[in-house]
């Protein structure tokens, strides 16, 4: 079994010390360490994940991407919007690799990214499907079930709601990072009844929060 350096170069390879990734099984583990490796690969001719961003990628996007999960726990058939370089959906993807029945969608318009998806999708085995194509003409075509819906720095939510709307409509849970300002973003139109939003606070970042947006009942009765 290979063990976890106590102070790692995030470059390297091993992954920091951290609450979450402390309980994220060996196995799992190791292919999200496969994953950081591809993406390192790639990240010289593919801008995949913010320079500024990169020294810290263990807890900036690893952890802060499996937290996405254990907001739903129950939920194993997941559709990620705008995944980019796979933060949030292909670690939702990769945690349940062993989990028949679990799927993850990843929807990413960019060719070249679709094809590092694929790979790392490929080389962890991760349960994960890649669309390559518009979100607005991607998601109403989605077969099958869909418990829950993620996206993370990819656009404000109400359009994120927009977006994802087939799918809360069928019963799925919208689970979107935001960061310290998410109050700014909700619009009378997000809080007229419609959905029922709450938040959960983030583990990685201090002022950061998960926003849970569900179908309300009011719109489940008059449907």
């Amino acid at each position: 079994m290979r063990s976890r350096p106590s102070s790692p170069d995030p470059r390297a390879g091993g992954a920091p010390s951290h609450p979450i990734l402390a309980s994220i099984p060996p196995e799992t583990l190791r292919r999200l360490e496969l994953y950081h490796a591809l993406l390192c690969k790639w990240q010289r001719v593919l801008n995949l994940v913010g320079p500024s961003t990169h020294e810290e990628i263990w807890i900036r996007h690893f952890a802060d991407s499996w937290q996405v999960s254990d907001a739903v726990p129950q939920a194993r058939q997941w559709a990620d919007l705008g995944s980019g370089s796979g933060f949030p959906g292909l670690v939702t993807a990769i945690r349940y690799a062993n989990e028949p029945g679990a799927m993850t969608h990843l929807v990413e318009v960019d060719q070249r990214k679709c094809a590092f998806l694929r790979e790392v999708s490929r080389e962890t085995g991760a349960r994960a499907t890649i669309h390559c194509g518009r979100i607005e003409d991607v998601v109403p075509e989605l077969d099958g079930p869909v418990e829950a819906v993620s996206a993370r720095a990819l656009a404000p939510l109400s359009v994120l709601v927009d977006y994802a709307a087939p799918l809360i409509a069928r019963g799925a849970v919208g689970v979107f990072s935001k960061g310290k300002h998410f109050q700014d973003e909700l619009t009378a139109s997000l809080t007229a009844g419609k959905y029922l939003i709450s938040t959960i606070g983030s583990r990685t970042e201090a002022a950061a929060r998960l926003v849970l947006v569900r179908r309300s009942m009011a719109d489940l009765a008059g449907s």
